[in-house]
C-alpha cells in the first residue's frame, strides 16, 4: 500500500499485530520504546555520516542507498507508532497541535528561507 492508501490507524495496526504475535507487549514499555526508537534514529545518521549536505540530498539517486535509509526510517516509524500504541497517544491529533504550536513558534515572516529569525540588530 501506498502513503496514499494507508491511514495511520492502518500502520498502527500492522505493528500492533506484529508485536501481539511476538506476545512482544511486555517488552514494549513507554521507556523501551523510546530508547529503541532513539537507537533506530541514530542507526538512520549513520547513513549520513561523513557525507556533504550536497551529498546527503542525492541519496535519492542511489537506490541501494535509499532502500538501506528507507529500512532505517521504517524502523523508525514502527517504533514511534509502537510507542503511540503502548501510550494510547491519537498521532494525528498530536501532530496537528504540535503544527500549531510550531506556526506560531515559528512565524513564517520570521523564518522563511532560514532556520533562525533576523538579528534583531540588523548585523
Amino acid at each position: 500500500m501506498t502513503d496514499q492508501e494507508m491511514t495511520v490507524a492502518g500502520l498502527r495496526a500492522q505493528v500492533a499485530e506484529f508485536v501481539s504475535a511476538r506476545e512482544w507487549e511486555p517488552f514494549h514499555s513507554p521507556k523501551n520504546l523510546s530508547m529503541a526508537l532513539s537507537i533506530e534514529a541514530a542507526e538512520l545518521m549513520e547513513d549520513f555520516q561523513w557525507i556533504s549536505m550536497e551529498e546527503s540530498s542525492q541519496t535519492s539517486a542511489d537506490p541501494a542507498k535509499l532502500a538501506a535509509v528507507g529500512e532505517e526510517l521504517a524502523d523508525v516509524l514502527c517504533y514511534a507508532l509502537a510507542l503511540a500504541n503502548a501510550l494510547e497517544i491519537d498521532v494525528a491529533t498530536t501532530l496537528a497541535a504540535k503544527m500549531k504550536k510550531n506556526v506560531i513558534k515559528y512565524p513564517v515572516e520570521e523564518y522563511r528561507g532560514r532556520y533562525g529569525p533576523e538579528d534583531p540588530a540588523g548585523a
